[in-house]
């Protein structure tokens, strides 16, 4: 009965520490990086042996990463891609 009862309170503790891994746009942005990272280095495709392995298109990749930048960008109330200037004091008075 002690097992039992040690397999339930570890999974009470599992279940409250489990986070969403795609929750927000921040995090899915890391998650696209490093992928983008991982075929900059890699490549997009590899063989070893009669094994091979492609990884995820990079301009959807890229294309998904802007989405999510500008999302993020509208969420947090800038405008996306907007600069803005200071002249300095207006002295046509």
């Amino acid at each position: 009965m002690e097992g039992k009862e040690r397999m339930e309170k570890e999974s009470d503790r599992t279940t409250e520490v489990k986070e969403e891994p795609y929750s927000s746009p921040s995090q899915q942005l890391r998650v696209l990086n490093e992928a983008i990272y991982n075929i900059m280095v890699g490549g997009q495709s590899y063989k070893i042996g009669t094994r091979s392995l492609t990884r995820a298109d990079l301009s959807t990749l890229i294309a998904e990463r802007n989405r999510l930048e500008a999302q993020e960008a509208q969420e947090s109330g800038f405008l996306y891609g907007a600069y803005a200037a200071d002249f300095g004091y207006d002295n046509r008075r």
